[in-house]
């Protein structure tokens, strides 16, 4: 059984700073792509950032130059970090992992239970 755990949401003023984290446990043969989605009350989801098993990132337009997504392969743990939050980055932020599980061929996508950033005015 594999689990996506994750922490650091909140409300904060505009302005200030946040940092999620994700940790995957159980069972995991590798990780491959880590990420973040968000998804505001009324709003698609949203990929916000992506980092590969080597470090490549991306990032959606609106939050580069204050988000970074971050990895530590040891602790299969991805982070985000965000500053200059606004109230419009106020949303629900999932991460996600592709991994590989034993005996399963192929990846799949596991997801974190989900947490609340709430950016006031």
């Amino acid at each position: 059984q594999v689990q996506l755990l994750e922490s650091g949401g909140g409300l904060v003023q505009a302005g200030g700073s946040l940092r999620l984290s994700c940790a995957a446990s159980g069972s995991i043969v590798s990780i491959y792509d880590m990420g973040w989605y968000h998804q505001a009350p009324g709003k698609q989801r949203e990929l916000v950032a992506a980092i590969s098993s080597g470090g490549a990132t991306n990032y959606v337009t609106s939050v580069k130059g204050r988000f970074t997504i971050s990895r530590d392969n040891a602790k299969n743990t991805v982070y985000l970090q965000m500053n200059s939050l606004k109230p419009e980055d106020t949303a629900v932020y999932s991460c996600y992992a592709d991994l590989r599980i034993p005996v399963v061929p192929g990846t799949s996508r596991y997801w974190g239970q989900g947490t609340q950033v709430t950016v006031s005015s």
